[in-house]
């Protein structure tokens, strides 16, 4: 009986994603070189300007502060230091902070998992310590002076961080639960039902667990907002911070990019219960692909343009400045208002909206935003993505990577969601396709 309750909480993973173990480790390994490669291409002494009419590979690989690989494993301890203390004093924070505690959807086994959401606690604390530590020292914030001198340090650290924790988890998956049994009664851990192929390479990549949990911190969760989210908003002061050091002035380019992206990194966190329903909390693993794009993509390419504009100052017109802003706030608009509208519904508020019954006894919202497109929301959030690369306006398309890289993420993940409820919702998808025929964007795709 118990053999037959382990197959039915963890069914072995017939089909795996990216290829399998090939895509598994070209990413692994091919995403940190583009980090670091895009990384170099932005820096004091050497920035990319135009169309690359200035790119050398002797810069990008030979010159800056591009050390070996066993320095950084052994020979940087200082930010190893600083990172490590930086992870852990705000998993601390994490748990001892004050807030509410929120269930997260119901798992196999038939229980929840509980959360505690104190996003508004951890930032008003960031806030004040961020206005004590200017005050303190003058303005002279050596913490981020030191941020953004050893930029590249940290980013290669954090990668190094992001594999380390990778193998932590995965070997976590196999040690069965040691103070509390699942809602089947056994001690067996919630695999990811992608993450269980039996292959170390791409389960490891991918994510075997579903939930790794040390404690009351749910890591997951934690890596999806804490040390990231709030470093790549540490990144974009410490860019600020030099140029007003260095000129006593602030251009108004890098001020907007510093607001906008400030905006949506707190309402992120302000509004963390929002990732209890998303695809990354709910059904990916946590292994490789979510730890290095948590810890390491998140903070060190979305940075791009407040480095950039740190190196190369520049001027935004006032239409310019009201272009970028309208993007953002139209952007915004649609995806948080699209969201809330499919939460409100979720929750029975909406009761009017048209939706399609499935046999599962759920119902696919096909009104409002939802009649739009498939994923509305995705349009929404590419649109804020845009008007963060439109703050460097025609400098150099480098700094339009992250809308580029957003838009063929969006698009993997919309393949990946229609090919699960697909074999999830069966005839009632075919139906919903039928009533909402656009995936993304309305009457284009």
């Amino acid at each position: 009986m118990s053999k037959h309750k382990t197959v039915v909480l963890n069914p072995r993973t017939e089909q795996v994603e990216f290829s399998g173990v090939p895509g598994a480790f070209a990413i692994s390994f091919g995403l940190p070189i583009l980090i670091i490669v895009l990384n170099q291409m932005i820096r004091p002494d050497y920035y990319i300007t135009g169309f690359f009419k200035n790119f050398s590979l002797e810069e990008v690989f030979h010159r800056g502060d591009l050390r070996s690989f066993k320095d950084y494993l052994f020979n940087i301890k200082d930010t190893w230091f600083y990172y490590i203390v930086w992870f852990f004093a705000l998993a601390i924070l994490d748990i001892v902070l004050p807030g509410k505690t929120m269930n997260g959807v119901k798992l196999r086994d038939g229980t929840f998992l509980k959360y505690k959401i104190n996003g508004i606690a951890l930032s008003s604390l960031l806030i004040i310590v961020l206005a004590y530590r200017f005050k303190l020292t003058d303005g002279q914030m050596p913490e981020l002076q030191y941020l953004y001198k050893h930029h590249l340090d940290v980013c290669i650290v954090s990668i190094l961080f992001a594999f380390f924790l990778a193998v932590i988890v995965y070997v976590m998956s196999f040690i069965p639960l040691t103070f509390t049994k699942n809602g089947l009664g056994n001690r067996e851990r919630i695999l990811a039902l992608g993450g269980n192929s039996k292959s170390v390479i791409y389960d490891w990549f991918i994510g075997r667990e579903l939930n790794p949990r040390i404690g009351l911190l749910d890591i997951k969760l934690f890596c999806e907002l804490r040390p990231g989210m709030l470093l790549w908003l540490l990144i974009n002061l410490a860019a600020l911070h030099k140029v007003w050091l260095e000129t006593g002035k602030i251009n108004n380019a890098l001020i907007l990019i510093n607001l906008l992206q400030g905006f949506y990194i707190f309402d992120g966190v302000l509004n963390e219960e929002g990732c209890l329903t998303m695809m990354d909390i709910t059904t990916d693993g946590f292994g490789f692909m979510l730890a290095f794009g948590d810890l390491s993509l998140v903070p060190f390419t979305y940075c791009l343009q407040a480095r950039y504009l740190s190196c190369n100052v520049i001027e935004l017109a006032n239409w310019q400045l009201g272009l970028i802003t309208a993007t953002m706030c139209i952007g915004y608009y649609i995806f948080h208002s699209a969201n809330q509208q499919k939460s409100d519904f979720r929750q029975g508020k909406l009761p009017h909206l048209k939706s399609i019954q499935t046999k599962r006894s759920t119902k696919l919202l096909c009104d409002g935003w939802w009649a739009k497109s498939q994923h509305i929301n995705y349009l929404g959030d590419w649109l804020i993505s845009l008007s963060w690369c439109l703050t460097t306006w025609n400098c150099t398309p480098l700094t339009y990577y992250y809308s580029l890289y957003f838009a063929t993420l969006l698009l993997h993940r919309q393949t990946r969601d229609e090919h699960k409820c697909r074999e999830k919702y069966g005839e009632s998808w075919k139906e919903y396709e039928k009533q909402v025929p656009y995936k993304i964007i309305p009457y284009i795709y």
